[in-house]
């Protein structure tokens, strides 16, 4: 009995996921023919400030940035590598789908939830090239994914800096073993 309120007590005081949060789910860096290659998938979590503007024809572009960096006592770390992918979700009202577009690439998708989806992960993402890392050395792999508010419209980025609902990201850093 004592045992079955514990449990209830302990399912309530847990904390739900939070509007307006990334969670990143899986993060592997790995090696595979001659490359340092990562995978990654985010679930993020839009507030509902952003899921409006999104929906008001606002579109939202998400960023994720990864660097490699050889650890050094002496100094600064040295960056290696680093990588940029930016993706652009919008919703097209005349055909009332959602637009994601990679680079010159698009795809439309029937809900938003399929289209973030397929903005926040990648596979098989090329860091860098083995024979750039130095046998012996250490290194490791700082790892950032986010709303990307500077490539919003400039009236909305006037009134955006202090409001929480808009500042989505999650970062993580990992080391490389030789």
């Amino acid at each position: 009995m004592i045992g079955a309120l514990l449990m209830c007590w302990m399912a309530l005081a847990a904390p739900a996921r939070a509007e307006g949060s990334i969670d990143l789910t899986t993060f592997e860096v790995s090696r595979a023919d001659g490359t340092l290659l990562l995978d990654f998938v985010a679930k993020p979590v839009l507030s509902k400030a952003v899921e409006d503007a999104m929906q008001r024809g606002v579109p939202v572009y998400f960023v994720a940035q990864a660097a490699l960096y050889r650890s050094r006592w002496y100094w600064r770390d040295e960056r290696v590598a680093r990588v940029t992918r930016t993706w652009r979700l919008s919703y097209q009202p005349l055909t009332s789908t959602w637009r994601l577009g990679f680079g010159t690439l698009s795809q439309s998708y029937p809900s938003a939830e399929e289209a973030l989806d397929m903005a926040a992960r990648a596979s098989r993402w090329k860091l860098a090239e083995t024979d750039q890392l130095e046998p012996g050395e250490k290194y490791y792999v700082e790892f950032s994914y986010r709303l990307d508010n500077n490539q919003l419209p400039r009236p909305m980025q006037l009134d955006l800096a202090a409001q929480a609902d808009w500042q989505l990201s999650v970062e993580r850093k990992v080391r490389i073993e030789p």
